[in-house]
């Protein structure tokens, strides 16, 4: 198993295009990557802190937990977000992928 967080940006093509932070999401996939992009970049540059952006900007209501996912094994979380979650070294975050729920960073933790 591993414990991992993430960021998810919703987009109009998402399962459920709604979250804490908005009724009705309309961005497009297309935009939402690039939001979450910027994201990854303040993160990467050491100008913000995933916690942080977690917290204020993630779709998903793991943001109360700074993105925090818990521990989980296979076949839990969607694949694409099970496959990056296990293919990272503990402390490394992820490029940017997509579920059916969005467009994510991946930070594992454990």
């Amino acid at each position: 198993s591993v414990r991992a967080s993430h960021l998810l940006v919703k987009h109009s093509g998402s399962r459920r295009p709604s979250s804490w932070r908005e009724a009705r999401i309309t961005r497009s996939k297309e935009e939402a990557i690039r939001i979450l992009q910027g994201y990854r970049d303040q993160i990467v540059s050491g100008q913000a802190r995933f916690e942080d952006l977690a917290r204020q900007f993630s779709d998903c209501s793991s943001a109360r937990n700074n993105g925090d996912l818990g521990v989980f094994g296979r076949g839990q979380m969607q694949k694409p977000f099970e496959d990056t979650a296990f293919g990272l070294q503990v402390g490394q975050l992820s490029g940017i992928i997509e579920t059916e729920s969005g467009v994510h960073i991946v930070l594992r933790t454990a």
